[in-house]
């Protein structure tokens, strides 16, 4: 029944392809990018010099990307081309860890469309370069999850990785309805500083609401490791605790956070400007949370 948020998270589960991996592994788990069209209204730009930095550390690092859901903001925005012209760099960045089969995508509710392979096959595959007048690859046979789970090849446990708005009925059945007040209403609102009061990452409410029926579904899963984003809130549970994780996100206030994961343990980080001594803007990376074994969080 999609009335039930644990029915949809637990289809979410079942239906995840598993991804093998192991202690010499690394990945970096990033959502909610919220990619937009460089307008007032995109979050995203605010961060993208952060963001890009980090990107390119990662894969100098060989680090697996992937990417919570909601990475492209297409509840503001109609059209993916609009944000592919706006951020092109960051996608070609991006399109490197996809020719090494190091990328793995996840859909959100604000890039839902992505579930459809006939949207992402006409929109993603390839694009239009305006200098040389052809259309060029962009990723090409890129397939998107509704969620994925990693697994350990020799302890077998299993990491559930999914976006989270499957916890809510109207982000998830009804996320056309919300989309529809976004483009309506709430963008042009957002120009002047009023936040959309539906979205769980601008509502303390319902982000509690979306964490406490994760727990519920973990705790009846004998304590499932899972990872969401969606709240926009970081959350890294102590060892015994109801096992979720949240990255966080890409548009908070001149940072983003994310989750590595490296030599068999979790960290939950932190990329920032800092200024050092002389006075120089430094991006640097800080730890927030762990490094912690993920075995400890086996159940």
């Amino acid at each position: 029944m999609v009335f039930s948020s644990q029915s949809r998270i637990n289809r979410a589960f079942i239906n995840a392809p598993i991804l093998p991996f192991d202690d010499t592994s690394k990945f970096i788990v990033f959502s909610d990018c919220h990619r937009g069209d460089n307008s007032f209204a995109d979050e995203f730009s605010n961060n993208r010099n952060i963001y890009t930095h980090a990107l390119k550390y990662y894969y100098k690092e060989n680090f697996v990307y992937c990417e919570l859901g909601d990475g492209d903001e297409l509840w503001e925005n109609r059209r993916f081309d609009t944000i592919f012209r706006a951020h092109e760099n960051v996608f070609q960045l991006l399109k490197k860890f996809h020719l090494e089969r190091r990328l793995v995508m996840i859909w959100g509710n604000h890039d839902m469309v992505y579930r459809d392979p006939d949207y992402i096959k006409k929109h993603l595959h390839a694009y239009f370069d305006r200098k040389l007048n052809r259309k060029m690859p962009l990723f090409p046979n890129i397939k998107y999850h509704e969620a994925v789970r990693l697994q350990h090849t020799e302890t077998l446990q299993e990491l559930f990785l999914v976006h989270g708005h499957q916890a809510e009925f109207m982000n998830y059945v009804g996320w056309r309805f919300h989309r529809f007040l976004v483009r309506i209403l709430w963008r042009p609102l957002q120009v002047i500083g009023i936040a959309d009061p539906t979205s769980p990452a601008k509502n303390y409410k319902e982000t509690i609401k979306v964490e406490r029926r994760f727990k519920r579904w973990i705790r009846a899963n004998t304590n499932q490791f899972t990872m969401i984003g969606h709240t926009h809130r970081p959350r890294f549970p102590e060892v015994g605790e109801p096992a979720l994780f949240n990255a966080g996100s890409c548009v908070h206030p001149r940072s983003i956070t994310g989750m590595e994961i490296e030599n068999g343990a979790i960290t939950l980080i932190k990329w920032q400007i800092a200024t050092t001594d002389d006075g120089v803007l430094k991006i640097v990376r800080i730890p927030l949370e762990g490094p912690q074994k993920l075995k400890e969080f086996k159940k």
